[in-house]
């Protein structure tokens, strides 16, 4: 059977060549029995191995979600630039604390 080289993405792998399945792989695969999935994965297998499924966890760097009111044009022109508009609207607020400090000081113990 051919098949058209433009929908191919890269040299075929024999499946056989396929590493063998670590107790890392085995502890984060789906489980399954008879086609009924009694436990989902918990990682995905990447190139580098395995990983957790989702983010890692942040703690207290993680971003938080706020609602907050902007001028119209601030809005339009951030929108503007494209994906990844919110994360440039978080480094120039970052960049003005940077500037500024904190603007609750600490006083010294």
């Amino acid at each position: 059977m051919t098949e058209n080289s433009a929908t191919r993405s890269g040299e075929w792998t024999d499946p056989d060549d396929a590493p063998e399945w670590t107790e890392e792989m085995f502890a984060m695969a789906e489980h399954s029995v008879g086609g009924v999935v009694v436990r989902e994965a918990t990682g995905v297998l990447t190139r580098d191995g395995m990983r957790p499924i989702g983010r890692p966890p942040l703690g207290e760097k993680a971003r938080k979600p706020v609602t907050m009111r902007l001028p119209p044009h601030v809005l339009a022109y951030f929108r503007g630039t494209g994906p990844g508009w919110q994360r440039r609207v978080a480094e120039v607020l970052e960049r003005f604390v940077a500037e500024h400090g904190d603007p609750n000081p600490k006083p010294n113990a």
